[in-house]
C-alpha cells in the first residue's frame, strides 16, 4: 500500500471521527445557548461587562453594579457572589473601555489612562479577587479574560487599546502559570468586530462597517453568540486541559494576505 493511500485512508478516518461530533444542520442561537447552559450546569459563573455584548440565559442570577477599576468595589462584589452562591467556578472578565481612535501625538494622557485603568487594571483586580475566592473554596475553576484581535492586528489610532489588550494577553499567560497547579485555568478570548450597542454607538460609518465585514474571511461581522459559544467551551470541563491560551474568534479578519 502506498504512503499516499495510507494518508488518504487516515484522513477519511479522521473525517469520520470529526463528523460524529458535528451537528447535522445549522444550529440556532437558542440551541447554541442551551448547549452552553448544559455544559455549565451546576456551576457558578461571575460575569463582568460594560452594559452590552453577551446576554445571560437560564439559571439564577444576581446583578451587582461595581467599578472594576476600584479595588474595594471589586472585593465587595466578589464577596457578595460568595455570600449568595458559595463560590465562583467560572469567571468571565468582559468589562472594558473601547475609547476613541486617536493618533498618539494628539491623544491626551488622561484618555490613554482611562483605557488602561478600566481594562487592564480592571482585569487584574477581578482576576486577583476571583483567584482568591476559588483557592479559598478549595475547588477548581476557569477564568476567561477578554482581549481583542487588535492586540495582534493594530491599526492607526489604536495604540492605547492595542497596548491594553496585548497586556491582557500577557497577563493571562502569567496567571495561568501561577495558578495552574491549584487546578485553576486562565484563558483569553480575542474577538473581532462584534455587533454590539457599544460598537453601534461608536460612530463608525456604514461604509467602514461593510469594509470590515468584507475583510473577514467569513464576510460578516461577529455576533455576540459567536463569542459566547467559545467562552462557554473554555468555561466547561470540555476544555479541562486548555490554559494560558489566547483564542482568536474573529471570523478570519486577522488572516494576512490579499482579499
Amino acid at each position: 500500500m502506498s504512503n499516499l493511500h495510507l494518508y488518504r485512508e487516515k484522513l477519511t478516518d479522521y473525517k469520520t471521527i470529526l463528523n460524529s461530533y458535528l451537528p447535522s444542520r445549522q444550529q440556532t442561537k437558542d440551541e447554541i445557548m442551551t448547549e452552553g447552559n448544559r455544559r455549565l450546569e451546576g456551576k457558578v459563573a461571575l460575569l463582568t461587562r460594560a452594559g452590552s455584548g453577551i446576554s445571560e440565559t437560564g439559571g439564577t442570577a444576581i446583578s451587582i453594579v461595581a467599578d472594576v477599576a476600584d479595588e474595594a468595589a471589586v472585593n465587595v462584589a466578589v464577596d457578595k457572589i460568595i455570600a449568595f452562591f458559595g463560590r465562583p467556578d467560572v469567571a468571565f472578565n468582559n468589562a472594558g473601555a473601547l475609547g476613541s481612535a486617536s493618533p498618539v501625538a494628539q491623544m491626551e494622557t488622561s484618555d490613554f489612562d482611562a483605557i488602561i485603568v478600566t481594562s487592564l487594571r480592571g482585569v487584574r483586580l477581578m482576576a486577583r479577587a476571583e483567584i482568591r475566592a476559588i483557592l479559598a473554596s478549595k475547588t477548581k475553576g476557569s477564568i476567561i479574560n477578554t482581549s481583542s484581535f487588535v492586540a495582534r492586528a493594530a491599526g492607526a489610532g489604536t495604540s492605547a487599546y492595542a497596548a491594553n489588550k496585548a497586556g491582557v494577553d500577557a497577563m493571562t499567560r502569567a496567571l495561568a502559570l501561577e495558578v495552574g497547579g491549584a487546578g485553576i485555568r486562565v484563558n483569553n478570548v480575542a474577538p473581532g468586530v462584534i455587533e454590539t450597542p457599544m460598537f453601534d454607538g461608536s460612530g463608525v460609518p456604514e461604509e467602514f462597517r461593510q469594509a470590515l465585514a468584507n475583510h473577514a474571511a467569513l464576510k460578516r461581522l461577529e455576533r455576540p453568540v459567536d463569542l459566547a459559544e467559545a467562552v462557554a467551551w473554555l468555561a466547561s470541563d470540555q476544555a479541562a486541559f486548555v490554559t494560558g491560551q489566547s483564542i482568536l474568534i474573529d471570523g478570519g479578519i486577522t488572516i494576512p494576505g490579499l482579499r
